[in-house]
């Protein structure tokens, strides 16, 4: 049995680290670089950056960010936002990420996918999914919705469907980030978890809702998932990575106690 992961998500907007709420009213609190740091001291074993406008403004992201923050941390590395090409892809790795994520640009164009993985890897190449609940119909019979552009834009695919054909297409793990449960601390969305991971052969990393170390324990066990993500509840000192992985540990998951 693989180890459960946990990982930490840094939002950038303009070069600060930001969080929102329900992807909306969204505040800068801090200096990303310096939060990866110390994250990665506290023994994270993964961070992911998300240029959060870069797609929404049609633009790069900003490089020298990651490039700043490769060189603070030595564990798995996730980027995205604005990847729209292997070149994108490439540059971002040339920078020190380990892995890319895409999101926007892939659901405009899913090919974009299995060039990304036949370039660096599947390993390498992570499908990031922006969810929220939806009414049952016939285009979404699985009562959720991928939304793209930063959660402003809702597209009509059934997610259930996106993930199976992300995977098909050669990404090697999945983040599923619901819209619904994001920033409000009242646990991950474990239905739509579930569903997700019992349909792929690949991991799925849960994102949106973490409040305390139990939302974690639920998701990792009755949502299925690999890896669970947080954000507010390290970033405002909450809990430590520490602390969070020893209550998993301490709950009997196989957790990598790696500090």
């Amino acid at each position: 049995m693989l180890s459960k992961r946990l990982i930490v998500c840094l939002d950038v907007r303009g070069g600060k680290l930001a969080k929102s709420i329900k992807f909306v009213d969204t505040k800068d609190i801090g200096d990303p670089v310096a939060k990866a740091r110390q994250y990665y001291l506290d023994g994270v074993d993964e961070l992911v950056f998300y240029d959060i406008t870069a797609s929404r403004e049609e633009r790069d992201i900003i490089i020298n960010i990651v490039e700043q923050a490769a060189s603070q941390i030595f564990i798995p590395f996730s980027v995205g936002g604005g990847i729209r090409s292997v070149k994108d892809a490439t540059k971002l790795r040339e920078a020190g990420a380990e892995k890319v994520n895409v999101n926007t640009a892939a659901v405009k164009r899913k090919e974009l996918i299995a060039e990304i993985s036949r370039a660096i890897g599947a390993q390498s190449t992570i499908l990031s999914m922006d969810v929220r609940k939806s009414p049952k119909t016939a285009a979404i019979p699985s009562g959720y919705e991928i939304v793209i552009n930063g959660g402003i834009t809702p597209t009509g695919i059934d997610a259930l469907w996106w993930a199976e054909e992300g995977e098909r297409l050669g990404a090697g793990e999945l983040v599923v980030n619901s819209i619904d449960a994001d920033g409000t601390k009242e646990g991950y969305e474990i239905n739509l978890t579930r569903l997700i991971a019992d349909a792929v052969g690949i991991p799925v990393i849960a994102s949106g809702g973490a409040g305390k170390p139990e939302h974690l324990y639920d998701v990792l066990t009755e949502g299925h998932a690999d890896a669970a993500l947080v954000a507010s509840i390290v970033h405002y000192g909450e809990y430590t990575c520490r602390s969070l992985k020893e209550y998993l540990h301490g709950r009997g998951l196989k957790i990598r106690l790696n500090y």
